[in-house]
């Protein structure tokens, strides 16, 4: 059985997690924790070419996507790193509305979507605008949160 040198803390809610990307440092902040989906984040916008002193700036910006993660063994494993511990804004403390699914059509045109908030899930016609604003749900690895850090969910495109 393998010994640590160092003891992990849990992550909590409000721990503001670094991600190292081939560009710099991106940060995110967990920020609620889903019987079957585990932690969400929401990532921050920009990279840092250095950690910043003082996160709680940081964390007042609107964030740049959501996702689910595997947070706990991330941070176990060394791949993601808890760096500060902030108030979630208030902006971000109801659990988000999600674009669950869309349902296609025999012309391949999606007709219907699933939306979902964190509790049940129902069918809607076509989007609206807002709608389509809403994040995709998504359970991410780390090479998966890397490459929309660096590329972008652009949502409104789905």
């Amino acid at each position: 059985m393998p010994t640590y040198t160092t003891k992990k803390r849990r992550p909590k809610i409000g721990d503001v997690i670094e991600i190292p990307t081939p560009r710099g440092l991106a940060y995110a902040q967990y920020t609620h924790k889903h019987p079957m989906y585990g932690a969400l984040l929401r990532v921050l916008r920009g990279i840092y070419t250095q950690r910043p002193a003082d996160f709680s700036e940081v964390v007042k910006q609107e964030e740049h996507f959501k996702a689910f993660f595997p947070l706990g063994a991330a941070v176990h494993r060394d791949i993601v790193t808890i760096v500060a511990h902030e108030e979630v804004p208030d902006s971000a403390k109801p659990f988000p509305m999600f674009r669950a699914a869309g349902m296609i059509d025999r012309s391949g045109r999606v007709r219907s979507w699933l939306l979902w908030d964190g509790e049940r899930d129902w069918y809607v016609g076509q989007l609206t605008p807002e709608q389509r604003q809403l994040p995709e749900l998504q359970i991410v690895n780390d090479t998966a949160l890397i490459e929309m850090i660096l590329e972008g969910p652009y949502p409104e495109n789905d």
